[in-house]
């Protein structure tokens, strides 16, 4: 969870008394969150001559957007507390009546298709506000942007540039500007260069560094505003004299750009002249004709079961009660008209954490006390857990392997790509494997599509044993597969591996057999026995493979017949020479792999 450093003495002042460690770390676990340090009575940091004031630092759940800062954190309390209402943000056009425009140019789509914005009017900064604007920026960066991969935020001196803006993707040799902080015109280029040892861009760098197009903001002027991901233009840097802010917003994706947006312009349009109010800007898309105003403000709305809040929470509320515990969560909640059962709840711009009633009952308890909640024996609510089929199945089989003599490894579900595929004198189609876009080492380059690479660099680093060795897993592999919403697959496989100073051919064979007995699946050959009805329903036969990763003629396919329908649920033999000097095992060694979920 991230933790956010506050001024004590500014958060108390905003909460209108003065607390005590134990005081304020009570008030935080009411809330939700917790008190990490106070740093009162700790050597504090000397900053510009000063001793540092006290700190709060304070735990924030994960989900919790809207507290990454000290406006949002000292808001929520206070409502919280009953101090202040939730506030209502407001859309106000420019005097003119034209809202500011970004105009986003269709190669964008090459690199980072999405943008978003806002403009906050009249802002009053001082060194601590400014200090937590670009905090606030940071933490999301971090969080929920994804170390700006997502999301990435620019924020500008409205009065030192002129709309309407053009957001384009060129190559980096046209892009050409002061960045930030600097007084040296450098290309995109050479802003690669320069920024590469950098302790805090460069980190970034890679996100756009190889894209033959770089992302980029331009005003009506061609001043360049900023170089998303990376680095904002020093033309249009904030200061404390600031008064309008323009915030442009660039992402991969849709939902967290808005998320963003909304974030921003929530924690500071409180120190707008007027609070709490937000000029949108139009977004234009000039390839598809499509046109959007954005940040959207609005509450959304639902509804929640009263009989599910006060089951799961062990109450016995009324939808007054109810509402009136949620208006200290900041949301705007009422007795249905449809249903005595239900609430409609008005859930705030801010709140983007909440998809399901299950969260709304969550800060019901939170508003009544989790110390205040009935404490009590689980009665219907109560249940059993059960292992889903295939950890059963797993477990079977896991059980009769070890009980044969051999012995269970788990070795890493990453493996290098010639450790999957050359290693075992097996080619890559491009279309199996799932691979790391950006692997750290050579050895995690891809997940798995067998156990055999697992087990034989099980058996290599423990080759100076006393043979035989006797090794099994039972895990998942991955498979890409393009048909599926995540574009993935697993599938549990059993695998094991013989390595001793004869080929141990005979010894997975048993195995296997033993294994299959287990699984009620019988051994057949022929068609005579496949139309045999005392086999039962499940059965099963060994065909000859030819398969590079075995030697010629010594081994097998396992084809299973179950309900009727037919299956090649994996292979054993005797694996090739090369595979073994490739692996350098001096010895011969048998594997065994089938997939455990055919029985199913």
């Amino acid at each position: 969870m991230p933790t956010i450093s506050v001024d004590k003495a500014a958060l108390f002042k905003e909460l209108g008394r003065e607390y005590t460690t134990e005081e304020f770390d009570e008030l935080c676990f009411e809330f939700g969150i917790e008190l990490d340090e106070d740093t009162t009575n700790s050597e504090r940091p000397i900053v510009d001559g000063k001793q540092e004031p006290p700190q709060l630092k304070i735990e924030i759940p994960a989900n919790r957007y809207d507290m990454l800062c000290f406006e949002g954190i000292a808001l929520m309390l206070n409502i919280f507390l009953g101090r202040k209402p939730l506030p209502n943000y407001q859309m106000a056009k420019p005097a003119n009546g034209d809202l500011q425009k970004i105009i986003v140019k269709e190669d964008t789509m090459k690199i980072r298709p999405l943008v978003s914005g806002a403009i906050l009017r009249n802002v009053n900064f001082d060194q601590t506000r400014y200090e937590s604007f670009i905090a606030l920026q940071d933490k999301l960066h971090q969080n929920l942007a994804r170390q700006r991969t997502l999301v990435s935020i620019g924020t500008h001196d409205l009065d030192t540039i002129q709309g309407p803006f053009t957001y384009e993707a060129i190559p980096p040799k046209d892009i050409k500007f002061v960045p930030l902080n600097q007084t040296q015109e450098l290309d995109g280029e050479q802003l690669m260069n320069f920024y590469d040892k950098d302790k805090h861009l460069g980190k970034y760098l890679h996100i756009i560094r190889d894209s033959p197009v770089y992302p980029v903001i331009y005003d009506s002027n061609r001043v360049v505003c900023s170089l998303p991901p990376i680095i904002n233009g020093d033309h249009s840097k904030i200061t404390l004299n600031t008064k309008n802010v323009f915030i442009e917003i660039t992402a991969l994706d849709k939902t967290k750009v808005e998320i963003v947006n909304r974030m921003m312009v929530a924690m500071f349009s409180e120190y707008c002249t007027e609070p709490f109010t937000i000029e949108p800007i139009q977004i234009v898309s000039d390839h598809n004709n499509e046109t959007r105003v954005v940040p959207d403000m609005s509450n959304h709305t639902t509804q929640a079961e009263i009989s599910y809040i006060n089951q799961c929470c062990g109450l016995d509320l009324s939808a007054a009660q109810i509402c009136e515990l949620l208006k200290k969560m900041a949301y705007i909640a009422k007795p249905s008209a449809s249903s005595p059962d239900l609430i409609d709840v008005e859930i705030p711009p801010t709140r983007a954490d909440v998809l399901h009633q299950a969260d709304i009952m969550e800060d019901v308890a939170i508003a009544y006390g989790f110390n205040n909640l009935p404490k009590s024996f689980p009665s219907k609510s109560g249940t059993i857990g059960q292992p889903l089929p295939i950890n059963k199945l797993s477990d079977i089989v896991r059980t009769e392997a070890a009980m044969a003599g051999w012995s269970e490894v788990l070795p890493l579900i990453l493996c290098s790509h010639d450790e999957n595929f050359a290693w075992l004198n097996r080619k890559d189609d491009g279309n199996t494997a799932v691979k790391l876009a950006n692997p750290k080492t050579q050895e995690f380059q891809v997940v798995r599509t067998s156990l055999l690479p697992g087990l034989l660099k099980t058996i290599r680093e423990n080759k100076a044993h006393s043979v035989p060795i006797k090794v099994f897993e039972v895990s998942d592999v991955a498979f890409k597969d393009l048909s599926l919403e995540r574009k993935s697959r697993n599938e549990r496989h059993f695998a094991a591996a013989w390595y001793g100073k004869t080929s141990g051919f005979e010894v997975v064979h048993g195995l296997l057999d033993r294994v299959m007995a287990m699984l009620k699946s019988a051994f057949i050959t022929g068609e005579e026995g496949c139309n045999n009805p005392a086999i039962g329903d499940s059965h099963y036969w060994i065909e000859e493979l030819d398969e590079p990763t075995y030697f010629p003629g010594h081994a097998a396919s396992i084809h299973l017949r179950v309900a009727g329908k037919e299956h090649i649920i994996g292979a054993f033999g005797i694996l090739h020479p090369t595979v073994l000097e490739n692996y350098e095992l001096k010895y011969p060694v048998s594997t065994l792999e089938i997939n455990v979920e055919a029985f199913l």
